[in-house]
């Protein structure tokens, strides 16, 4: 009787919701990782497509006295004597022809075939390492280049002002809430700068685009209206709120105590502020900086409307530029499906993705980690 009792007190009645709801949870969880591992293997097999060929070879330029018969240019003949019909009552019927617009004329000349100079028909050999790591990126035309160099040039100076701009302030704004805000003023501060986290980005670029970027150009004198200081503004306005965000989380969880036993010893709220609690948050602060790296540099509406979207191997800042991340925006969808500029703009997304996942580990394994054993005795 008391061994029975025991088994119902401790067997689990089957609750059929709970269950259901568990199962769901595990079905959508097991389908988001499947479908984030195929996204990663398409990407990185559409990618691999450039290690395929040895040579970048243009299909638009023909050598100088080549017989091929699929690369003649296509003929149309002149019209002729019976091309003219005449019908019963001895007049001529209209021709179907066209009209020749110089009857004078003999005969049409074949287009004369443009020579392949010595530097195209030098740079077709090339081997694709050495066409991306060249200094130019136009995908297009006889002798196709696809140099990353001024992409990435592009991509840091736009993520560099982004960052100069978007750090100092997201700091400061997350100090100012954190120690010397009044509750009510900080629970308007808070939530509002989180929101514009997802402020959409297209809105944002859009604004730099028709009112930035006249404004710095009508205050500085620049020569170009779209570059690289408009890109990093837009591009500061998305770090602002993740910089802000971590920061703030980093300066809170700092134990009151540091703060209480600064201020017994005479220390002012700014000294305590920034000498004393701002260290100890180090950490979050620069795990905070570095996530707005990582957002600035996968920018992609942002980068395409504001920063002028020219591939210039220049080191100005008032220069338009473009990102690797506007790069596969403005040209994925013109692109020839297979084609190595195809492939190039997978590969372009490889490098983006190793870029930010080695931005998160160096996050993740040394600033919490590390700094944190460093400063907080953790």
């Amino acid at each position: 009787m008391a061994e029975s009792m025991k088994n119902t007190l401790t067997k689990r009645k089957i609750r059929w919701g709970e269950w259901i709801a568990e199962t769901g949870i595990k079905v959508v969880a097991g389908a988001s990782i499947l479908l984030i591992v195929l996204i990663f293997i398409f990407v990185f097999r559409e990618a691999a497509g450039i290690f395929s060929g040895k040579t970048v070879k243009s299909e638009n330029v023909r050598p100088i006295g080549s017989t091929d018969e699929n690369s003649k240019p296509e003929e149309y003949s002149l019209p002729d004597d019976t091309d003219t019909a005449t019908n019963k009552n001895g007049t001529k019927a209209e021709s179907n022809s066209p009209d020749v617009y110089n009857p004078e004329i003999e005969e049409i000349k074949k287009p004369a075939e443009t020579p392949v100079s010595e530097a195209v028909a030098a740079s077709q050999n090339r081997s694709i390492w050495e066409n991306l790591m060249s200094k130019v990126w136009q995908p297009v035309g006889e002798d196709p280049k696809f140099g990353l160099l001024p992409l990435f040039i592009g991509t840091a100076k736009a993520t560099f002002v982004a960052i100069l701009i978007g750090a100092p302030l997201g700091i400061l704004a997350a100090v100012y809430s954190a120690f010397f805000a009044k509750r009510w003023l900080r629970e308007i501060i808070k939530p509002t700068i989180e929101i514009l986290a997802g402020f959409p980005s297209v809105v944002v670029g859009f604004f730099c685009l028709m009112i930035v970027a006249s404004l710095m150009q009508s205050l500085f004198g620049l020569e170009y209206r779209l570059n690289a200081l408009v890109g990093g503004f837009g591009l500061a306005v998305a770090v602002i709120p993740i910089i802000f965000t971590i920061t703030d989380d980093a300066l809170t969880s700092v134990p009151k105590t540091y703060r209480e036993a600064s201020l017994a010893l005479g220390a002012t709220e700014w000294e305590t502020a920034f000498k004393v609690m701002l260290p100890a948050a180090l950490p979050g602060v620069v795990a905070a900086v570095l996530l707005g790296i990582g957002r600035a540099f996968g920018e992609t509406m942002i980068a395409l409307m504001a920063t002028g979207n020219a591939a210039i191997f220049s080191g100005s800042f008032t220069e338009p530029v473009r990102t690797l991340a506007a790069t596969i925006g403005a040209e994925m969808g013109e692109v020839i499906w297979g084609s190595l500029h195809y492939n190039i703009l997978f590969f372009v997304g490889v490098l983006l993705f190793i870029i930010s996942f080695c931005i998160n580990l160096v996050t993740e394994l040394f600033v919490k980690k590390r700094l944190a054993r460093k400063f907080q005795g953790v």
